[in-house]
């Protein structure tokens, strides 16, 4: 009888043996196929380190563009001038045509205007000014009444009238903001703000000094 009882414990073990077996296979089959479906499959892990690092050598190469143009103002102005005595009666009129532009020149920018603290960027630009005072364009130059003789320090005087004028309306503080918010769209967009290490968790904040 008890021969019997041992025998069928034994068996009892065995076939349990062999289901755990069955099982650990089964797993191990579910595993190697999930594994095979998705061989092509990459899994990227953020790291929780948010901080950003700027080296030296980043800032310096930015620095190097130089003059930046975030927003060129086609104007054109129609000038005039005149003389009267009792000998002659002169009359000048011309048209002045140039190109304004608007930016900032990243080498007067002040030793530290590109900063990080945690996961946010700070950049501290120049101011946005005009970039280059000979604007007027000469060789569009018309004149559209011309009476009597003018000299050249007369044409001169009516030119610096027509660069005064192209100044006055163009740098308004509405362009000047147009141009400043051009400036921050391009400085989101620098490769160095969107490189894959910078992509996630970074905040850029942009003044003007």
């Amino acid at each position: 009888m008890k021969h019997r009882s041992l025998s069928h414990f034994i068996a009892h073990i065995k076939v349990h043996s062999v289901l755990v077996s069955v099982a650990v296979i089964a797993v191990c089959a579910v595993i190697l196929s999930l594994l095979w479906i998705n061989r092509n499959t990459h899994v990227t892990v953020a790291t929780s380190n948010k901080s950003i690092n700027l080296s030296p050598t980043v800032v310096q190469s930015i620095e190097q563009i130089g003059e930046w143009e975030f927003l060129a103002i086609h104007d054109e102005e129609l000038v005039d001038t005149s003389y009267s005595s009792l000998l002659e009666s002169k009359h000048l009129i011309r048209i002045y045509k140039g190109t304004l532009r608007l930016g900032i020149d990243l080498r007067e920018a002040k030793a530290g205007w590109l900063t990080t603290r945690g996961d946010t960027v700070i950049v501290k630009l120049p101011a946005i000014k005009l970039l280059d005072e000979n604007f007027i364009d000469e060789a569009q130059t018309q004149s559209v009444f011309e009476k009597g003789d003018w000299d050249n320090n007369a044409r001169q005087a009516l030119f610096n009238k027509a660069h005064k004028m192209m100044k006055q309306r163009c740098l308004t503080k509405q362009n000047i903001k147009i141009a400043e918010e051009n400036a921050r769209e391009q400085f989101r967009h620098l490769p160095l703000l969107t490189e894959p290490r910078m992509a996630q968790n970074k905040q850029v904040v942009i003044e003007f000094k």
